[in-house]
């Protein structure tokens, strides 16, 4: 699978969102999600929008889905989704119920693994139940919260290359990865690379990074998409 380059829109305004996805898209990004920050912001509106300003660029709808899942999922793709996110932590039917509204209305599920114990069986389970492609999460908060304290924050790198071996999908990691880690995630065998906050997204105020971002996301994918194929587990 060659590599895919996601922009995170974890903005909060719909303006703000296009103007950025529209940099992105220029610079050579491929797919474009409407982060959890916009979602809440902007709902169905704002995928509407991007939808009708890129209608044929893949957009993820990362909607953390917990409950009410078919309904959810269901509202997103006519809205114009192409992927939707559900969690691992989700009740096993809520999941089911994400993947059987995917499989209707033709958008794939992402399963997310955010805060699992074991997040490689979490992993597993995802792919069980359906999901087209395993998110392996570290989460804002969580990573906020151990260094203020003092403690060495959690990498999605750490469990990485253990999660992509247990799995037969594509794997992406999510979470306080550097410009340096994002880049190499396809090393590890995850070709789905997520570029948002902190990356390209000011991670305090989520709005759009100063400087001059277009230059930096062009670099950003050529690298990335110059990494050729990257094998995924076949059964």
């Amino acid at each position: 699978m060659n590599p895919i380059v996601q922009i995170s829109l974890d903005l909060t305004n719909i303006d703000e969102a296009l103007e950025t996805a529209a940099l992105a898209l220029r610079a050579g990004a491929d797919w474009l999600e409407a982060g959890t920050p916009l979602l809440l912001a902007e709902g169905l509106h704002g995928v509407r929008a991007l939808r009708e300003a890129f209608p044929k660029v893949p957009i993820v709808a990362d909607l953390k889905t917990m409950d009410g899942g078919y309904l959810e999922a269901e509202m997103m793709a006519k809205a114009g989704a192409t992927h939707v996110v559900v969690m691992a932590r989700a009740h096993a039917e809520t999941i089911k119920v994400v993947v059987k509204a995917g499989r209707d209305y033709g958008v794939q599920v992402m399963g997310d693994n955010l805060a699992c114990s074991d997040m490689i069986a979490a992993a597993r389970l995802l792919e069980d139940l359906g999901c087209d492609f395993v998110i392996h999460h570290i989460g804002y908060d969580e990573r906020r919260g151990l260094a203020a304290v003092g403690h060495r924050m959690p990498s999605p790198l750490d469990q990485l290359r253990k999660v992509v071996e247990a799995v037969y999908v594509p794997v992406q990691a999510v979470g306080g990865l550097t410009l340096e880690q994002a880049i190499r995630c396809p090393e590890y065998g995850a070709p789905l690379v997520v570029l948002g906050a902190p990356l390209t997204i000011d991670a305090d105020t989520f709005k759009t990074a100063q400087g001059d971002l277009e230059s930096s996301l062009r670099l950003i994918c050529e690298k990335v998409h110059a990494y050729g194929d990257v094998a995924v587990n076949v059964r």
